[in-house]
């Protein structure tokens, strides 16, 4: 009895990991985790365009529409970096494989680049975010 009511408060309290879980469980779709993170991209894209409109503006309904627009970036490129740590670099990208330092690498590269999306509101790291994803495209095909 002890030990079922332990189960049940502890899945209550369990945190869930956004990518995936970190069981064993071989249910994967890699290329639809790419998608995804090209739609984050997209959405810091979209976000640094609306802040790029709202700039210089002072009034509340414009200071609140920045604020909600810089969450929003940093939420999505905060997505990518979630997706990459938690899911590829723990689960897809396996030193055995032949290219790993090649992958290890350009796994990297989209950290970084969703890092200076973070950081800046500047059409040039979200396209490099965009970019940065895009090369991982030929690692992660669509099922047939």
């Amino acid at each position: 009895m002890k030990f079922a009511l332990v189960a049940l408060v502890a899945s209550f309290t369990t945190s869930s990991l956004s990518a995936h879980c970190q069981v064993p469980c071989g249910i994967y779709d890699d290329n639809a985790r790419v998608k995804a993170m090209l739609e984050d991209a997209d959405t810091v894209t979209k976000a640094v365009t609306e802040l790029e409109t709202l700039a210089g503006k002072s009034d509340a309904q414009s200071l609140n529409q920045i604020t909600r627009w810089v969450t929003n970036k940093e939420s999505h490129a905060q997505n990518v970096i979630s997706s990459i740590s938690d899911y590829f670099l723990t689960q897809r990208v396996k030193s055995s494989q032949e290219d790993y330092v090649e992958r290890l690498k350009k796994h990297h590269a989209v950290i970084v680049a969703a890092m200076k999306a973070k950081q800046n509101a500047s059409k040039e790291a979200a396209e490099a975010l965009t970019k940065a994803i895009a090369e991982l495209e030929g690692y992660y095909p669509a099922k047939k």
